[in-house]
């Protein structure tokens, strides 16, 4: 009987027991025990970890099954150090020293003119020859003259010699043979600046004044001649570049009229800085053998200012940037033979662009395979499938 009792008693623990319910989240939360809230905290951590764990299991036997699963198609490409060569890039205009619109040095009428537009001349050919206005018949008399002057001067210096005659005498003959002389000389140079001659060799680029025109000194342009030989573009470079622009450095000069692009070199640098817009003067000769290059020809320059031997450079389209301002990219590491592997984002430093590429100066070692396309729509840790080309690197 008591074992009887006994069996009850138990039978009526343990359903009172299985009876009692646990409570909800919402009694939790509204209540303020504080023990029961750690201890529902608790439960859900652990029900969190094991939801977690099993989510993991199951990716990866999806990952086994699924033979169509969706994975980011990119292309990469390899990191290699090069030479890198930072061109500056401006414009300018051809020009030449050798490049004159001449000007008479005497009044009067253009006589004659003895070249023709495009004409070659040598420097100090006879191009033009003015009207003198009777200074050439004023010179005939004035040597007649002289040559009485200079006759008495030589009879009266031998009677000298011999102590005949007076000091005096000698002495005037000889001041008026000097100053008959003299004035000879100057008319000469007067009769001289009539003629009109080539200050240097070139070509007759265009006659300006007519024959029979009345020119003035220093004023009347007569004609205009070139020497295409000796010819330079002139450009102006901000300050900021005097240090790396200098005497000598390599320069690429497009002509976009001619279609034409020649190799040549810095050939002086200014040392002065201009104050107006703060830049230097620079000239770079052109070679123009072919004499297809004409002053005030436009001209594209590309200035040679920075080179680094062993750059890493890639495009600047697959550069992003973080919050913090920092730059990134993706490479892919641990490619399997499927060509699929894993997106590693790297943080980078970069220098100088040059069109449309960049020199990477930290962040990225020699050799790494660097995500090309698809390089914006990756995520870190993601899995990728390169799909390069064969002629891709």
């Amino acid at each position: 009987m008591k074992n009887i009792q006994l069996l009850i008693i138990l039978t009526l623990i343990v359903s009172s027991c299985g009876n009692k319910k646990e409570k909800s989240f919402d009694d939790v939360l509204a209540s303020d025990n504080f023990t029961e809230l750690k201890e529902k905290r608790n439960q859900i951590n652990t029900k969190q970890q094991e939801l977690n764990e099993q989510i993991k299991l199951l990716n990866e036997k999806i990952a086994i099954l699924d033979t169509v699963r969706k994975v980011p198609l990119i292309t990469t490409f390899k990191a290699k150090q090069e030479v890198f060569n930072h061109q500056l890039e401006i414009q300018g205009n051809v020009t030449t020293k050798d490049l004159l619109v001449i000007t008479p040095e005497y009044n009067g009428i253009l006589t004659n003119v003895y070249v023709k537009e495009g004409q070659k001349v040598n420097k100090g050919q006879l191009l033009a020859k003015i009207d003198d206005g009777g200074l050439s018949q004023q010179l005939a008399q004035l040597e007649i003259q002289t040559n009485l002057a200079k006759t008495t001067f030589e009879r009266q210096k031998r009677l000298w010699d011999q102590n005949i005659g007076s000091e005096i005498q000698y002495l005037q003959a000889k001041s008026t043979y000097e100053s008959q002389e003299a004035a000879v000389n100057q008319l000469k140079k007067q009769i001289a600046k009539t003629n009109v001659t080539a200050p240097f060799t070139g070509r007759i680029d265009d006659v300006i004044t007519e024959q029979g025109s009345v020119v003035v000194a220093g004023q009347s342009q007569l004609m205009r001649i070139v020497n295409l030989n000796n010819m330079y573009i002139e450009t102006d470079v901000p300050e900021s570049y005097i240090s790396n622009v200098t005497r000598g450095k390599n320069v690429t000069v497009e002509f976009p009229v001619l279609g034409k692009i020649i190799e040549t070199k810095i050939r002086q640098a200014g040392d002065v800085i201009n104050p107006a817009n703060r830049t230097f003067k620079v000239e770079v000769s052109v070679p123009n053998d072919d004499k297809t290059i004409k002053p005030n020809l436009t001209a594209r320059l590309k200035i040679n200012d920075y080179t680094n031997e062993n750059a890493i450079l890639i495009p600047q389209s697959i550069i992003s940037e973080n919050a913090e301002g920092e730059q990134y990219i993706y490479i892919v590491n641990n490619k399997n033979s499927n060509n699929e592997g894993d997106a590693e984002r790297l943080i980078i430093k970069t220098g100088r662009t040059q069109g449309d590429v960049i020199e990477v100066l930290e962040g990225i070692e020699n050799g790494a395979e660097i995500i090309k396309e698809g390089a914006r729509s990756v995520k870190d840790g993601q899995i990728v499938k390169v799909i390069n080309l064969p002629n891709e690197n």
